[in-house]
């Protein structure tokens, strides 16, 4: 018990002195002396009085924001006298691989800037200066000429590297292992928490529970037997197609994934499901609705993410989002963004050229998103330059990378991270924006989400840690989750060398962005964002090969397995995870 009360102060100090450097700590200290004047205000009831004028004018629902956003991005509870690094990761063996890893990183750049005898930054001539500010919004109609570069790294690297990943002090000895033998990531991790602060989410607002439970559960068939799908279209399409073929789930790891997306429920309305044009609205399209908008008016972000949980309206989302990730644009937001665009027109990086190349590469190319290459261009190239981001390495497994003033190599005191904002982008980085681009259409609303979402989620899915979220549990917990529930498939695709893990890395490590219709991954982003994790990647891939299963099963290549799963676009997200998670097979 007094741990736990040392751990909570401990957190609580560590997160005033975060906000004490932060814009709403002056602004609150300007409204609590403003507020000095007022008449309501008296001496002898000064501290009382001040805490009712903040509550009254909507100022403590701006600082519980705020707080609550803290508490989203803490780092997971350790213990008071650990280094540190374990902040960071506290496994060394991750530490060392990741280590390794950013070591090629920088191999793989370097040897680029040697080859093309391009220099890492350089000052742009006045001219370029201007022609750069004078096309700064129709950056896609610039076609500069990138054959000579090449991406740093492209997922399939990665997925080499977590491959290779050993716990050095762990040994099966004579005993087999299922896991271990079958699985490509052969780390012993628990994969199965839901990191504890993320709790937080379904504790800190209830009051909106509870007036959801007033809605009730959906109008039941009484034709429906216990243990069946409620009688619903969507669904009953889903399972005529054999999503289910083979998945057992009397299991009590499953129970697990249940208890932590409970609110995914068959019985509990979903956007994605219950929205469709076969379900009259006033079943729960309209009151969710309702309830979204009383959220907003309200301007509670505990409230807001435990409400998307269920997904966003259209209409709202943007908002939601908005009010979950606690960005508003203030006018110090829309001038710190014009800051980094004058660094953009100022300073070329090599690193533009890879941004250039990624946007190009995949962007571009896509049906949905090419519309948006001038604002995936102001954004990453700002998101370069942005010094703000350095401070997510804190609680990062990874760490920026160096760059030394020429003729100072190794001087520390001549050290700067390159680029900037200390993350080198990689083939596909770019689709991390482009959903976001449906959302926001003003560059610097556009830009901070981003931002946000990065240092919340994103990173996670590139760096080697041990975080419940982070790329390589979700590896082992779509493994798991095949090999468990689906182990005739996972040992045919196996057998026949068609890894399932080689053909989902790539959905998971781009957040779905790219494989799913923008709808559908709107709504996937919408359960990130209500749990705060990135679990439900893993569940979803796990879903699709179990959609698949039945023409998996008859594939004898790993070439005829992925011209199976080539195609995502169709997918209805919900009712996958639905199925997977709580349908049960007689």
């Amino acid at each position: 018990m007094l741990q736990e009360e040392s751990d909570l102060s401990l957190i609580i100090a560590q997160i005033v002195q975060k906000l004490k450097g932060s814009n709403l700590y002056s602004q609150l200290e300007r409204q609590a002396w403003a507020s000095l004047q007022r008449p309501e205000i008296k001496l002898e009831s000064l501290k009382e009085d001040i805490k009712e004028f903040f509550k009254i004018s909507g100022w403590e629902k701006k600082l519980q924001n705020a707080v609550y956003s803290e508490l989203s991005v803490f780092p997971l509870p350790s213990h008071p006298a650990a280094p540190p690094e374990h902040l960071k990761e506290p496994l060394v063996y991750m530490r060392k691989a990741q280590g390794s890893w950013e070591k090629r990183i920088l191999k793989s750049l370097n040897s680029m800037c040697t080859e093309l005898s391009i220099p890492l930054a350089r000052k742009r001539p006045v001219g370029e200066q201007k022609e750069l500010l004078n096309k700064w919004n129709e950056m896609g109609t610039d076609e500069p000429d990138l054959s000579l570069f090449r991406p740093v790294y492209a997922p399939k690297d990665f997925l080499e590297v977590l491959i290779n990943l050993r716990n050095p002090n762990y040994e099966n000895g004579d005993s087999l292992s299922f896991r271990t033998h079958l699985g490509l990531i052969q780390v012993p991790l628990k994969v199965k928490d839901i990191p504890e602060l993320g709790a937080l989410g379904r504790s800190a607002s209830n009051k909106v529970i509870n007036k959801k439970q007033n809605m009730g559960p959906r109008k039941q068939d009484p034709n429906q037997r216990e243990g069946e799908f409620p009688r619903n279209d969507s669904k009953e399409k889903f399972q005529d197609k054999g999503c289910t073929t083979g998945l057992k789930h009397n299991n009590p790891r499953l129970e697990q994934e249940k208890e932590c997306f409970v609110e995914l429920g068959l019985n509990i309305g979903q956007l994605g499901i219950d929205d469709s044009t076969q379900v009259p609205p006033e079943l729960f399209e309209n009151e969710h609705v309702r309830i979204g908008q009383k959220v907003l008016a309200e301007q509670d972000s505990a409230a807001a993410q435990q409400y998307i949980r269920q997904g966003s309206p259209t209409a709202l989302r943007a908002e939601l989002w908005a009010l979950i990730l606690n960005i508003s644009s203030q006018p110090e937001d829309v001038l710190y963004y014009e800051q980094l665009k004058t660094n953009v027109i100022q300073h070329d990086l090599l690193v533009d050229s890879l941004i250039y190349k990624d946007v190009k590469l995949t962007a571009s190319n896509d049906d949905y998103y090419f519309v948006f290459e001038d604002y995936l261009y102001q954004v990453l190239l700002c998101f370069s330059r942005d010094t703000s981001v350095l401070s997510h390495f804190a609680f990062n497994s990874a760490s920026p990378p160096k760059s030394y003033i020429r003729g100072k190599l190794g001087l520390e005191e001549y050290a700067v991270f390159y680029p900037p904002n200390g993350v080198i982008p990689f083939h596909g980085f770019s689709m991390y924006v482009a959903p976001l681009c449906f959302l926001y259409h003003e560059p610097s609303k556009l830009y901070q989400i981003f931002r946000e979402m990065y240092v919340r989620f994103f990173f996670r899915l590139h760096s080697i840690s041990s975080h419940p979220s982070g790329i390589v549990s979700l590896c082992l917990l779509f493994e798991t989750l095949l090999q468990t529930y689906l182990p005739q498939l996972f040992y045919h695709l196996r057998e026949i060398g068609a890894q399932p893990l080689r053909i989902s890395f790539k959905w998971m490590v781009r957040a779905f962005s790219g494989y799913l219709a923008t709808d559908q991954l709107l709504l996937l982003w919408d359960r990130i964002l209500g749990y705060n994790s990135l679990e439900i990647l893993a569940v979803l891939a796990a879903a699709v090969f179990a959609f698949r299963a039945v023409n998996l099963m008859e594939v004898t290549s790993l070439a005829a397995a992925e011209a199976v799963l080539a195609d995502l676009s169709t997918l209805k997200v919900m009712p996958l995870l639905q199925i997977f998670l709580f349908a049960t097979v007689t």
